[in-house]
């Protein structure tokens, strides 16, 4: 029987470097594997499909294809189109690994997450360890979100967190765990999980995608496994901007109302806002008579309010179904 295959996806929008610096390190990291890479450039419109197709072509990179998304439909959608093209000559793969075109894996990140794979059927996701350029630790693991995490999370207050500590969604992990989501920087998944499951929800343009995608995993059956040992580098937020946000955009808003309502129902959404509201009053206001910084975007409360009583109030969207792969399309 032939080993099993690993289909390496790298999402670009806009960092044609960037993304071929991650695609270079991810080859360095599969040497040995069998598998291949395909870069997606999600319809960035600034020449970086032709950048990095030339590159490809230049650096004799026979085991690497770009291809166009078509259209900039978010992270998941993206993701999707890499899926579904699935391996060069037509046929699936064994494991998709899905890296941010911001991450670098160490030299044995993708053998490490292969290898588990490999000999633990009941894993149905494994993602690394991820770190900065500075080696410190960036927190890629969590709980799942709920009504008591979203007054933990806001009320910021050390009674309540330790209260309601089993519930908070951030879980500092120094060793390899079972988890309930992994941020999507470095994850390998079993191609059939996702015939099981579906892939990527593509109402999410960002954020909450990978809760989902986990949720669904778990609900199936299938562990969500963090590997201490799967190492990899992550400058973070170059794409989005995050680091330079003012305001939290509209589309992390939907995308926090959509995961709760698809998967709890409305009721349950507009009581975790409620909680989030709660929380936050409470921490601000505890702020400004103390003098202290509240350390929340600016009006960020306030645009919550507004987004989700609108949102609750309105006619629900047909959610987009999560999309099967169809491999070789």
């Amino acid at each position: 029987m032939a080993d099993p295959r690993i289909l390496t996806i790298v999402l670009n929008y806009k960092t044609a470097a960037m993304t071929l610096k991650a695609a270079a390190a991810a080859r360095v990291a599969m040497t040995g594997l069998p598998g291949e890479i395909v870069i997606v450039d999600n319809d960035s419109g600034d020449g970086s499909f032709e950048t990095m197709q030339a590159h490809v072509t230049t650096e004799g990179w026979t085991d690497t294809r770009v291809i166009q998304s078509g259209r900039n439909g978010g992270y998941g959608a993206g993701n999707n189109v890499g899926i579904r093209a699935g391996m060069s000559d037509g046929s699936r793969p064994d494991y998709i690994y899905v890296l941010n075109s911001d991450a670098f894996p160490k030299a044995d990140a993708i053998r490490v997450l292969y290898d588990h794979l490999n000999t633990t059927p009941s894993t149905g996701f494994a993602g690394s360890w991820i770190e900065g350029e500075d080696e410190d630790q960036h927190l890629t693991t969590f709980r799942f979100p709920s009504v008591r995490s979203e007054l933990e999370s806001a009320i910021k207050f050390g009674p309540v967190t330790r209260l309601l500590e089993g519930h908070r969604v951030p879980r500092e992990l120094k060793q390899s765990a079972q988890v309930d989501w992994l941020a999507g920087a470095s994850v390998m998944m079993r191609q059939d999980v996702l015939d099981d499951i579906g892939l990527f929800d593509e109402t999410f343009f960002l954020y909450f995608e990978e809760t989902d995608l986990c949720r669904r995993a778990n609900l199936a059956g299938h562990q969500i496994m963090f590997l201490a040992d799967s190492v990899v580098t992550h400058i973070g937020s170059v794409s989005t901007g995050m680091k330079e946000w003012k305001r939290v955009p509209d589309y992390w808003f939907n995308s926090r109302w959509h995961y709760f309502t698809k998967n709890h129902g409305r009721s349950y959404a507009a009581l975790a806002t409620a909680m989030h509201l709660l929380g936050g009053s409470l921490h601000w206001l505890r702020a400004t008579l103390t003098r202290k910084p509240v350390g929340t975007a600016p009006h960020f409360l306030r645009t919550l309010a507004a987004h989700d009583l609108k949102a609750l109030f309105r006619k629900p969207a047909e959610p987009m179904p999560a999309p099967h792969p169809q491999i070789g399309e």
